[in-house]
């Protein structure tokens, strides 16, 4: 008879040997669906994101929701695995640990717990915020617009934690006048025009702001540049990439309005925008969770899809077993201890 442990590990390798880079989830969402099946809830499924559900009695609903998508694999992976207590395999922490967890909680525990239960697996979260799963499921699945609460099994090390930063990415565009290095008298070069702004950026430090008692930290980056013809042409355009991660508490035209005023005469654009997610400390059910439980909390310096579902009027949280600093790595590991201790978290949560 296999003990836990074994059984969530299995899991967690059988998700792993299922390759599902984003965009390409079609058979990691069959593997979930089958096995969804066979644990006798309610199960549906949109694109290729699959529900999961027990049936619904009025009680609390409680939301487990994990992506099913990974980064691209590197030559260096290997083979997914089992070796020394960890799970290796492109995606092990981030986070098909998690899912892992989801699974075995549909299996052996939704039909006798002391709350109705949603699970959600979805796809395209390490795409564009615009492109994710989770977005058509919150707009087509009516039921899950009534939970009390939700975790997002975000790779965390068994942290819960609150919140989310907002994150932006814009594009700023300088325009010159091209001319021959040896005379740029004769030119204007774009990039020495951004230099004021490369200078603010190089000097700027975090702003910690602090949100019911945790503090989150804003940064501004230069994360991409692209511009000029050739090596003795003086250039007549730069572009940056601009990344802004924002507090919870602040909204995304006024962030992106202090970044505009930074730019000056540049050409500015939105590439991207996404909201921050908001602290749900009070969560009478959170509470419930952390006496039973007593995980460490902390400010989520990062954005997850907490802030999705938060901005629908459904407070969440991050809470997952895989590593922080194992995601999206080369040679990437889970640790079967964590997977095994965030379904013993969850049972007595949810069994009590």
């Amino acid at each position: 008879m296999t003990t836990l442990s074994e059984r969530l590990a299995r899991r967690t390798l059988e998700l792993c040997r299922v390759p599902s880079v984003t965009g390409n989830e079609t058979a990691c969402a069959d593997l979930v669906e089958a096995q969804l099946r066979d644990t006798g809830l309610g199960v549906s499924r949109l694109g290729n994101s699959v529900m999961a559900r027990t049936p619904q009695t009025g009680r609390p609903l409680v939301l487990l929701v994990g992506h099913t998508d990974t980064v691209p694999p590197r030559p260096s992976d290997g083979p997914a695995r089992i070796e020394g207590g960890r799970v290796r395999g492109v995606g092990a922490s981030d986070m098909k640990g998690g899912l892992a967890v989801m699974l075995e909680i549909a299996a052996a525990v939704a039909s006798r717990g002391r709350f109705d239960l949603g699970l959600v697996f979805y796809d395209r979260e390490e795409g564009p915020w615009v492109d994710s799963g989770l977005g058509p499921v919150l707009d087509q699945v009516g039921w899950l617009g009534r939970a009390e609460l939700a975790f997002c099994l975000e790779p965390s090390d068994n942290v819960v934690q609150v919140g989310c930063l907002g994150t932006l990415h814009l594009r700023v565009t300088y325009r010159g006048r091209a001319a021959h290095s040896a005379r740029p008298w004769q030119g204007d070069n774009a990039i020495h025009k951004a230099a004021p702004l490369l200078s603010h950026l190089a000097s700027r430090p975090p702003r910690d702001v602090a949100i019911d008692g945790f503090t989150f930290r804003e940064v501004l980056s230069a994360t991409l540049a692209q511009g000029g013809q050739t090596r003795n042409v003086i250039p007549d355009h730069f572009s940056l990439n601009l990344n802004f991660r924002f507090a919870p508490g602040r909204e995304i035209d006024e962030a992106i309005a202090e970044v505009r005023a930074l730019a000056g005469e540049a050409e500015f654009e939105v590439a991207e925008a996404a909201p921050s997610g908001r602290v749900v400390t009070e969560n009478p059910l959170l509470r419930e969770f952390l006496a039973r439980n007593g995980n460490a909390v902390a400010a989520k310096q990062a954005w997850t899809d907490v802030a999705r579902l938060t901005a629908r009027g459904i407070d969440a949280v991050n809470l997952g077993p895989g590593l922080a600093a194992q995601a999206h790595q080369a040679g990437e590991y889970a640790e079967v201890a964590l997977i095994e201790e965030s379904y013993l978290q969850f049972e007595r949560f949810l069994v009590g």
